[in-house]
């Protein structure tokens, strides 16, 4: 990438001063930073998931699990383990599955030859029932509700049932306790983007040379 003469991102693990230097050394524009700022003051995630899993980093017990089912999509999807949200076995096993959200729906040709939609997280006859494969259907998650309970959004169904939080975060999920002030239980955005940036007195003079990272 470097070689083309095209500015290029580098994402994954790179929240820390160590991988952005890391990053401008081979070339690269900046980096693309998720983790890190998801569990800021500012962030939308849901407090109590936040300060779960922030109660987790501080200790070195956050797990996270690359889960390759979950997601309708078929590409792997990181979640964290946390008791009571949809990462629970349990919890995904209470669960009824639907489908009324459906951004993630794919489309297919019917019988009639029109197009038609389905999820292989819907109701199982569901999908079959539209020609998918029942083998599509084990271990999918409906991503389009848990995520919408990450940020406070839950929908509550007619039998009192709550849909559940599924937190997709990276594995470096107990690396940000790097960015909480001793004796302070959460940190902010401004914490994130000044821990990143930081430069040691030997490299400020080149601090014109670091561009500000990307979001993710």
């Amino acid at each position: 990438m470097r070689a083309l003469g095209v500015p290029f991102w580098l994402a994954g693990g790179y929240g820390s001063p160590e991988k952005v230097r890391e990053a401008l050394d081979q070339g690269a524009a900046g980096v693309q930073v998720g983790t890190a700022f998801a569990f800021t003051l500012e962030s939308g995630l849901r407090p109590d998931l936040k300060n779960s899993l922030l109660a987790q980093a501080a200790t070195g017990t956050g797990e996270v699990f690359t889960d390759p089912l979950a997601s309708p999509t078929g590409f792997p999807f990181k979640v964290a383990l946390l008791q009571g949200s949809y990462s629970d076995p349990e919890v995904a096993a209470a669960r009824t599955r639907v489908c009324d959200i459906g951004l993630l729906r794919e489309s297919y040709a019917t019988p009639e030859g029109k197009i038609g939609y389905r999820c292989s997280a819907e109701p199982v006859a569901n999908y079959v029932a539209k020609g998918g494969n029942i083998e599509e259907t084990v271990g999918r998650k409906c991503l389009c509700n848990a995520l919408m309970a990450n940020i406070g959004h839950q929908q509550t169904r007619k039998d009192g049932s709550v849909e559940p939080a599924l937190v997709t975060i990276g594995d470096d999920l107990n690396t940000v306790v790097q960015f909480m002030a001793p004796g302070r239980a959460s940190y902010s955005a401004a914490d994130v983007v000044a821990s990143l940036l930081s430069l040691s007195a030997e490299e400020t003079a080149d601090e014109q040379a670091y561009p500000i990272f990307a979001t993710a």
